[in-house]
């Protein structure tokens, strides 16, 4: 489309030769994109229609914590937006509502295809195999973009250049440093989702980003947490290369029953999480727990409905992802089943690093271990104080409504009104 064609289209939408004149001069001086958004704020502004938004995710056909950041933003903004969902693997509502409860009928779907990843076989599509000489498959969704009025990348996926008038960038940690082919900093906001993952965006990208919106966790207990067993629960992946710690945990566990059986009569260990098949580093955990007589389980897989059983029944809540680590990016960035576990009253001992802190104030709601032997001193000692865990049980559930669901909601749709305001304002936001 030329100059003189946009020029024609505008005056034949808004009704006059003058907002023509300065269509083509915007196509002439900034391009034909920054005429549409142009166009499109007129639209706006005078009452022809509601604003358009699209949620991305490169990953949105994987159940994940991000996911479910990225759907539930979007389902709180139905309301305000015309709403799409972009995804690049064959995904739907059905599927949304079996994951995470969330109610997105009537949102229309796009699958945009990356032949890049296509051609290749590759379910997950991973930004960091794009090479410096590859051409940049995700230019894509950079086209798709430029199609709504606010464009936002819930990916983590700085590839994606953003051509819509407003743009927002959910940063769940910045695990590539800039490089080719880097627009994380050409977003009009930057929300993230810790103070955590905020320093780091200051120390990788040499940003700060604009707004902090914890994740929504929705796994509290209806009434009253009711009484708890003998039971410690960690509730994490199974991941083949052992970020989650789990080893760690079962040989502390084992020390326990070893050095301190009156303090661990009657109690078990249970670890539940996702694994595909084919799991080496599963495997060798079942070996290391046969030596504990069943004293721990090892639970693969469990349903939503069965993870929330565990955590009513559960006293402890055990989780060391970070411990021995050096990248940063393998530490809990936020921790969403420490939160789901505080919900239902399980007191958390946790790693003292990542996100965790944010979540756990050391003492007072639960207890913060830099060390297994921190872990195994924190846990004798609430194992001998029943009165101690059930205080610290419900300091946990009150200080873990500040990251509940509906807290999330509203917090979206503030942030929102602010990105509505920055698309009625002068001048054109992508451009700033």
């Amino acid at each position: 489309m030329d100059g003189r064609e946009m020029s024609g289209k505008m005056d034949q939408r808004m009704g006059g030769a003058e907002p023509a004149a300065e269509t083509a001069e915007l196509v002439r001086s900034r391009g034909i994109q920054a005429a549409v958004n142009a166009l499109r704020r007129r639209e706006l502004a005078l009452g022809l229609r509601k604003p358009t938004l699209a949620v991305y995710d490169h990953a949105f056909h994987f159940i994940g914590g991000a996911q479910k950041y990225g759907l539930t933003m979007a389902a709180a903004l139905r309301d305000m937006f015309d709403l799409t969902i972009l995804a690049n693997r064959d995904v739907g509502p059905e599927e949304f509502r079996r994951w995470y409860g969330l109610d997105l009928s009537g949102c229309p779907v796009k699958v945009v295809p990356i032949p890049f990843y296509d051609e290749r076989n590759l379910i997950h599509l991973d930004p960091a195999l794009v090479g410096r000489v590859d051409e940049n498959p995700f230019h894509r969704l950079s086209r798709e973009s430029g199609g709504y009025d606010v464009f936002v990348n819930n990916s983590m996926n700085e590839m994606v250049f953003p051509l819509a008038p407003v743009s927002v960038f959910i940063c769940h940690f910045p695990e590539r440093r800039p490089r080719t082919y880097f627009y994380a900093d050409r977003y009009t906001r930057v929300v993230c989702n810790s103070r955590y993952t905020a320093a780091w965006i200051e120390k990788k990208w040499g940003f700060s980003p604009h707004r902090l919106l914890y994740p929504p966790v929705d796994m509290e207990a209806e009434g009253d947490a009711g009484p708890k067993k003998k039971l410690i629960l960690s509730a994490s992946r199974f991941e083949p290369e052992g970020f989650k710690r789990q080893r760690e945990m079962i040989t502390v566990f084992l020390k326990l029953l070893r050095e301190r059986p009156e303090a661990a009569d009657g109690w078990t260990f249970v670890l539940a999480g996702g694994s595909g098949p084919g799991n080496a580093y599963l495997d060798g955990l079942r070996e290391l727990a046969a030596g504990a007589a069943g004293r721990i389980e090892l639970r693969v897989n469990v349903t939503a409905a069965e993870l929330k059983s565990l955590y009513r029944d559960a006293a402890l809540f055990w989780h060391m992802c970070g411990l021995n680590g050096e990248d940063p990016g393998q530490t809990e960035h936020f921790g969403m089943t420490t939160v789901e576990a505080m919900q239902n009253a399980v007191v958390p001992l946790v790693f003292a690093g990542g996100g965790l802190p944010e979540i756990v104030d050391d003492g007072i709601n639960g207890f913060l271990a830099g060390s297994t032997a921190r872990l195994l001193e924190r846990t004798l000692f609430l194992l001998r104080d029943p009165g101690k865990r059930e205080a610290l049980g419900r300091a946990a559930r009150e200080k873990a409504r500040r990251f509940s669901r509906p807290r999330f909601e509203a917090e979206t749709r503030m942030i929102f009104e602010d990105v509505l305001a920055l698309l009625a304002g002068s001048g054109d936001p992508a451009a700033e």
